[in-house]
């Protein structure tokens, strides 16, 4: 009786096991259709926007991103003259100090030069002779010696300080001469900038009412990218000073990250491809992510956690109006205190849970995915989930790099 007890449940517990495994096979199917039908959806919407977009108008785009491209060149060009500026100043300076140093150091030792010219071939006798005292031979033949041989290692310095002004001359030179051609370069860029910017007021003038609201939002967005990277990079180079010395490694690496989203993966990445489209600075993460919340993708410091307001309206679930925002919305920058930044954009309104200053550990929530800012499509009452994604930066020295090596 117990054998056939123990024979049925064997079965028993087979056949649930085949019940499970079934079940959990039929939901992974249909979690991937779902995952199928969302980016069809997805590059559904995407296709209708850019169809719907008249030619002008993808050309004012155009144009806007290359305007942005060459003011951040400009920027980085200002940077570079700054920079030299400050070399060349400080080198200036290194190099008036040091030969007003080797003036006085020559001047002492021809002096010294002359005393020993005027003291003859002093032997040990004529020391002797001329000495009061025993104690005052010792301590005139030791004035004698040590004054030879100061003057000797006097000379070699001199010699090092004269070679070190020449080569600080050489790269005073080198400075100037790069500096020169940073100008140069800096005038061509806004030559060309200047030009492209008129092709652009050529272009808007043809555009449509709301075309003209949507050039006003990218054209913000662009302005707001530009001043968050000059605003990173200083926080970078303050972290840099502040640190000096410390064992912080400011070498940027691509490794020790986790995905920005709870849960979910690269598969969860529509647009595998950077930049997915011309001036998109990060990658969207846009697939089964409504709800999810966003984490630190590593341990660090809370750099920026703001919110930038518009005029892209916002709503609940129940489609009732929640705040107007812009550019990335409400998004969160990180410092790992690596070389490497990352930014958290576009998240849910009211969901920011960290403050500037806040150490964070990787994994952490920071925030909630959302649609804030300037998403594609954009939500509506009817469609208050439209747009919803993480974008997701990372920043070397305040400018975005490719954001796929970082993501495990």
């Amino acid at each position: 009786m117990k054998k056939i007890v123990g024979i049925l449940l064997i079965i028993v517990i087979v056949a649930q096991t085949s019940i499970i495994t079934a079940a959990s096979k039929q939901e992974l199917e249909n979690q991937q259709k779902e995952n199928e039908e969302n980016i069809k959806e997805i590059q559904s919407n995407i296709d209708d926007i850019q169809e719907e977009k008249s030619a002008v108008m993808k050309e004012v785009e155009n144009l806007i991103n290359q305007i942005a491209t060459y003011q951040s060149e400009l920027d980085d060009l200002n940077i570079q003259m700054s920079d030299l500026e400050n070399k060349i100043k400080q080198t200036e300076d290194n190099i008036s100090a040091k030969e007003q140093e080797y003036k006085e150091q020559k001047e002492l030792s021809d002096k010294i030069l002359v005393a020993i010219y005027e003291q003859g071939d002093t032997t040990y006798l004529d020391v002797l002779l001329s000495s009061a005292s025993i104690v005052d031979f010792i301590s005139r033949y030791y004035l004698v010696t040590e004054l030879s041989e100061y003057n000797v290692e006097l000379l070699k310095t001199i010699d090092n300080q004269k070679e070190e002004i020449e080569n600080e001359k050489a790269e005073l030179e080198n400075n100037k001469r790069e500096l020169e051609k940073v100008k140069t370069e800096k005038e061509t860029k806004y030559n060309e900038l200047k030009t492209i910017q008129q092709q652009k007021n050529s272009y808007a003038q043809k555009l449509t009412a709301q075309e003209k609201e949507e050039q006003k939002e990218l054209e913000k967005f662009k302005e707001d990218q530009r001043n968050i990277a000059n605003e990173l990079r200083e926080i970078q180079e303050n972290d840099k000073q502040n640190n000096n010395g410390g064992n912080i490694s400011y070498t940027p690496s691509e490794s020790g990250y986790i995905f920005p989203v709870q849960g979910l993966s690269k598969a969860n990445i529509n647009n595998k491809t950077y930049p997915s489209y011309p001036g998109h600075t990060g990658v969207d993460i846009n697939i089964n992510v409504i709800g999810k919340n966003v984490v630190a993708v590593k341990d660090g410091t809370v750099a920026i956690s703001r919110a930038i307001s518009g005029s892209i309206k916002n709503y609940d679930s129940n489609g009732n109006y929640i705040g107007s925002y812009s550019s990335y919305g409400e998004y969160i920058v990180i410092n790992h205190h690596d070389g490497t930044m990352t930014l958290y954009g576009h998240m849910k309104p009211g969901s920011r849970r960290v403050t500037v200053g806040q150490e964070v550990k990787q994994g952490q929530v920071i925030g909630t995915v959302g649609n804030t800012g300037n998403c594609s499509p954009r939500p509506t009452p009817s469609n208050p989930f439209a747009g919803t994604h993480l974008h997701f930066e990372v920043r070397i020295n305040g400018k975005a790099v490719n954001p796929l090596p970082y993501l495990p």
